[in-house]
């Protein structure tokens, strides 16, 4: 640091090795004089204001000012990019109770088309409600039935049809044998799965679940629909809406987005393997927080010309998707130059006519927390997951790792999605 004089003053000995000043008695007002030269008056309303610093303020609070116009502009925009229409309420639930007449409990162990490892249950220990609302719980199968870790492993039959539990006809989404040999176990963790299939449904109009999703390592809650019937064919030809995915990992440790982050989407395509999810998709996350902490609001809005997830309020949305962008899916997803296994892809919707096929049928709400998954949802190669997606004994692999994971999962009920509550709106006024 260098010291200054002002006009022959005497130099006065520094105080600190920090900012070092020089003192000067000018028009009886005491004046720093600072190393770049500059003066200030330690009577700054007395001084004569210096325009530099007058430009200086001007740019500040400008800058300010414009940031915060386009911060309304864009929020604005939002808002007024959908139509507000009449609404009428056909479904809400708080759930003091599971209502059979509502809600449909899955009972299966195939991975739901997506090679999770869970088998579902109406098992007290995995759904039931309170105080709070609905709980949907993931439990180790040995900690939860009575088959044993050897059980699990070898030498064991699981058979849903037989005790007359399961709801699906397909003998390998109802049963198992467990073989050591082969690397084939019973499926290791249980947890639940329902729906308002045939009970209640919308074709436009608006969906709020209230809910907080779930801690623990390779935990997948989900909220989403699926059409009433495959009107343009198997899925994903007559559409999905995923209004909140989430992740149980910790964000901190997953790249990708753990509990931290939010995903809505629309899955469609003519093939399974063409799904062009990506292109109608889109992901909230949040910091120094999850959405493990709080209830938030899940939200959808859907009409012949849009649709769009949210949080919490509609301005906060993650995804929007106007439909008259092109003139139909079909377009959208450029399918006519995708070829899969050698073949072109067959056009299941424009002969409709609607830009918004396979989006303009009834849709129903699932809930559910499935665990682990092959089907890329947990991508290989992030945080540390102990399975392939390829491996034909991933549900072994994935219990083996037991240590790496289990311990991730929260006691009770925050290892699991709690629903406070569940509203369904259908658009156009009631009659």
């Amino acid at each position: 640091m260098i010291v200054v004089a002002v006009e022959d003053q005497p130099l006065i000995s520094p105080p600190q090795q920090s900012m070092q000043l020089a003192r000067c008695d000018a028009e009886n007002s005491r004046v720093l004089v600072s190393l770049t030269g500059s003066i200030y008056d330690e009577k700054p309303w007395a001084a004569k204001k210096h325009p530099k610093l007058k430009w200086e303020r001007t740019i500040f609070y400008g800058s300010i000012g414009i940031g915060l116009a386009i911060g309304a502009i864009i929020c604005y925009q939002a808002y007024a990019s959908v139509t507000n229409h009449d609404y009428c309420m056909v479904f809400e639930d708080t759930f003091q109770s599971i209502d059979k007449n509502t809600w449909n409990i899955e009972i299966q162990r195939g991975g739901f088309g997506s090679g999770t490892f869970e088998w579902t249950t109406d098992d007290p220990k995995n759904l039931y409600t309170d105080a709070e609302g609905l709980h949907i719980i993931p439990t180790l199968t040995t900690e939860t039935t009575d088959i044993t870790k050897d059980q699990l492993l070898d030498n064991h039959v699981l058979n849903l049809t037989t005790d007359g539990t399961c709801t699906v006809k397909a003998v390998n989404e109802c049963s198992i044998r467990s073989n050591k040999t082969a690397g084939t176990i019973i499926n290791p963790v249980r947890s639940a799965r329902i729906n308002t299939k045939g009970k209640k449904s919308i074709r436009y109009g608006k969906v709020e679940v209230v809910a907080k999703m779930p801690r623990g390592n390779w935990l997948w809650p989900a909220v989403w629909m699926m059409p009433e019937r495959d009107t343009y064919g198997k899925w994903p030809a007559s559409g999905e809406i995923d209004i909140a995915e989430s992740r149980g990992n910790d964000g901190a440790d997953y790249p990708s987005g753990g509990r931290d982050s939010l995903i809505g989407a629309l899955h469609w395509a003519p093939l399974p393997e063409a799904d062009a999810f990506y292109k109608t998709s889109g992901q909230n996350r949040v910091r120094r927080t999850d959405y493990s902490n709080n209830f938030h609001t899940f939200g959808l809005e859907w009409s012949e010309d849009y649709l769009f997830t949210y949080i919490d309020t509609r301005l906060l949305q993650v995804f929007f998707v106007k439909f008259k962008k092109y003139r139909n899916m079909w377009e959208r997803g450029d399918f006519g130059r995708t070829i899969v296994n050698n073949s072109a892809l067959f056009d299941p919707w424009s002969q409709t006519g609607k830009p918004n096929t396979p989006f303009d049928q009834p849709f129903y709400l699932i809930l559910n927390v499935a665990v682990g998954g092959t089907n890329g949802f947990f991508p290989d190669g992030v945080g540390n997951k102990p399975w392939g997606n390829q491996s034909p004994t991933a549900p072994k692999e994935f219990w083996d790792n037991q240590a790496t994971w289990y311990p991730t999962w929260e006691e009770g009920d925050k290892r699991g999605m709690t629903v406070k509550s569940v509203k369904m709106w259908s658009e156009g006024a009631c009659q």
